[in-house]
């Protein structure tokens, strides 16, 4: 029963104006069903399964950078570790792991002594102003 009143619903939101000599007639327009319209298939590449491991290093004297890396991946776990020196000639060194189970930690070390070096003061003051003394004319 539903359906016929479902059909009927749509046969009125279709109607459209037939002219048929005395005035304008609403008629049912036909109900054209769409074609059947199939999605293409899409083949995905195979994802293949995560695993590397790669490390590097700068030491430049010239500029005083000095840094490393490395880490390991294999799956979902990541583990590696960082290390800079700071301009303060101290060495920040970061471990850290990363896994579905327990999400990203890091474990942050700093060895050394920081080393501050020491400006002498500057002083800042004006010039004693300079008096010209004259002798004879004006």
């Amino acid at each position: 029963m539903w359906i016929l009143a479902l059909l009927s619903c749509v046969s009125v939101a279709l109607a459209a104006p037939v002219s048929v000599g005395y005035g304008a007639v609403y008629a049912s327009a036909p109900i054209l069903h769409a074609p059947v319209v199939h999605a293409p298939v899409i083949h995905a590449e195979p994802v293949s399964y995560p695993k590397y491991a790669f490390n590097y290093g700068v030491k430049d004297p010239h500029t005083g950078d000095v840094k490393s890396q490395q880490e390991q991946r294999d799956g979902d776990v990541v583990k590696g570790s960082y290390s800079l020196v700071e301009p303060d000639g101290t060495t920040r060194t970061v471990h850290y792991s990363a896994d579905d189970h327990t999400g990203f930690n890091a474990i942050v070390q700093r060895t050394g002594h920081a080393v501050h070096p020491v400006v002498a003061p500057v002083s800042h003051y004006a010039p004693a102003p300079v008096l010209v003394a004259s002798h004879g004319h004006y």
